[in-house]
């Protein structure tokens, strides 16, 4: 409703930003409280990551088992899951099951972008204001804006005088593209590159891979679920459910118990071919944990890694500039493919390496690099993101006198355990900066635990009678310290990737997630509970 006096501000008593997968959890655990919730989706559609990404290919990583809700029962029992590893259109389509299943839509105003939070100190309330004109006024602000959703395109000169079409990955049209026939041009390689390329491939008349840093990937295993193969996945969810919420990053599997060093090369052969073969993630996530912090372990993983897909392409030349070289298994991203190697074998098909020829502009008929010319009907760029911080910077958001942000992270990448920010009272956040969600957790099962903390922290707030609550200056840096001694002790902190910040300049240089596992981060959050709440102060 609204104040006197103040006619267009709406009075809530909190404002979520995102119906993604935490987004839409937070909003049903806050009107559980029965509270006045809103959730605001710039998107026309809930589903977050899971409605702007729908380029050709598009699918999860995370096996359908884990990724997925468990607070409900009745829900697990309902949704049956098609594939191992479910495209687009199924995550989406389980997403609005959700929405319309717990009766969400109603609070949620779809195809609005928050364009700035203020706290206002003298009524203890965030000011938010959207792109619609709307004003609201709430005590608690909620952001659930996801990890990667702040798509990156790189300035390249010359952008608009391109006479063909441009798109990027992370908005692709909702209607699609017919990409038959044409020729294609691809900037990017990582796990959202991987997908277009291997999947537009056989379609497209010629397809030009603009390269500039070689992945490792692993290939993926997707069988279709039967009736009765499901029932068998769906017999295990009590165990599944126990694991995930206890293991390092949040899988139904956890790191293999034995130190590299202490078992024989026979059985760590034996290992890494038994995990590559599952057709998973689990050499990554279920291997040897001395694969983040020592560099004999992590070479030899990488080597193995290495000649797996040596053997996929033909031309020896063309595996060379497919190989990593400068970073090891596992310190960046890890994507799963299916075929994308054998891509490269096809005749359709040109790998430019931008590392021996930089992209100098983008022209009327395609792409100039210091080599060469490259015409092209079709530019697809899959650039990445401005992760962790990169969504929450775009909107203007400003705490205590005045603070921006934006600003702070802009000098210092900080929070207290990636769920408040000292200085911004009242201010959540899910999948931000200094926690597993970011980076090092199979995302569902870490916004969850994160949305599960939030609600129980607000409850406390309420049930203390106080205005607000935030993180003292101290919680904060003894949080940030911990993070960047668990950070330093692996070899990631080092290696150049969007986990550091490096694919954005300028930014922070630091760890984006905390590595010290869901597991542990989960106990440590529990703690702060059971000590009502230390370190933070309730005014």
């Amino acid at each position: 409703m609204a104040i006197p006096g103040k006619s267009q501000t709406t009075q809530l008593d909190a404002v979520v930003i995102g119906a993604g997968f935490s987004g839409l959890y937070q909003l049903h655990k806050l009107r559980g409280l029965g509270l006045r919730v809103r959730a605001i989706e710039a998107a026309p559609g809930v589903g977050g990551t899971w409605y702007w990404n729908r380029y050709p290919g598009a699918r999860t990583d995370s096996p359908s088992h884990v990724y997925q809700y468990w607070f409900s029962d009745e829900l697990l029992q309902e949704w049956d899951w098609k594939e191992r590893f479910p495209a687009q259109e199924e995550t989406e389509r389980y997403l609005n099951y959700v929405a319309d299943k717990f009766d969400l839509r109603r609070d949620i105003s779809l195809g609005t972008r928050v364009d700035a939070a203020k706290w206002d100190e003298a009524t203890q309330r965030w000011e938010v204001r959207t792109d619609k004109g709307e004003r609201i006024s709430a005590r608690f602000l909620a952001n659930c804006v996801g990890t990667l959703s702040a798509p990156v395109t790189p300035p390249f000169p010359g952008r608009d005088l391109f006479k063909g079409q441009i798109l990027q990955t992370a908005r692709w049209p909702s209607e699609g593209v017919d990409l038959k026939n044409k020729r294609v041009g691809v900037i990017g390689t990582g796990a959202t590159g991987i997908q277009v390329i291997q999947t537009v491939a056989p379609e497209v008349a010629e397809l030009t891979v603009f390269q500039r840093t070689p992945n490792y990937a692993i290939p993926m295993s997707n069988p279709e679920y039967s009736k009765t193969e499901f029932s068998q996945v769906r017999a295990n969810y009590p165990a599944t459910r126990e694991m995930v919420q206890n293991s390092f990053v949040g899988f139904d599997t956890d790191v293999h118990p034995r130190d590299f060093h202490d078992v024989p090369a026979a059985e760590r052969l034996a290992l890494m071919e038994e995990l590559w073969a599952d057709g998973s993630l689990k050499l990554w996530m279920a291997g040897f944990k001395e694969v983040f912090t020592d560099k004999a372990a992590n070479l030899e993983i990488s080597n193995f890694v290495r000649e797996k897909i040596r053997v996929r392409i033909k031309d020896p030349a063309m595996a060379e500039k497919l190989l990593p070289r400068d970073h090891g298994f596992g310190t960046r991203r890890v994507p799963l493919e299916n075929g994308y190697f054998e891509t490269f074998n096809r005749d359709n098909v040109t790998l430019v390496d931008l590392r021996a020829e930089a992209i100098e502009s983008i022209t009327e008929t395609g792409i100039r690099t210091s080599a060469d010319e490259y015409d092209l009907d079709v530019l697809i760029f899959a650039t990445g993101f401005d992760a962790g911080t990169g969504p929450l910077s775009q909107i203007d958001i400003r705490g205590r006198n005045n603070i921006s942000l934006k600003e702070e992270w802009q000098r210092d990448m900080r929070s207290t355990m990636g769920l408040q920010v000292h200085g911004f009272p009242n201010m959540f956040m899910t999948s931000a900066p200094l926690a597993p969600a970011v980076a090092f957790c199979n995302a569902p099962t870490c916004v969850q635990q994160q949305v599960e903390w939030i609600t129980d922290c607000i409850e406390h707030v309420l049930k203390k009678k106080g205005s607000c609550i935030e993180p003292t200056a101290e919680t904060e840096a003894k949080w940030i310290a911990h993070h960047e001694d668990v950070a330093n002790m692996t070899l990631l902190a080092t290696t150049k990737s969007w986990y550091t910040g490096a694919n954005i300049e300028g930014k922070s240089n630091r760890l984006l997630g905390y590595i010290g596992g869901v597991n542990v981060y989960r106990q440590l959050c529990d703690e702060v509970k059971a000590k009502d709440y230390e370190g933070f102060a309730i005014t």
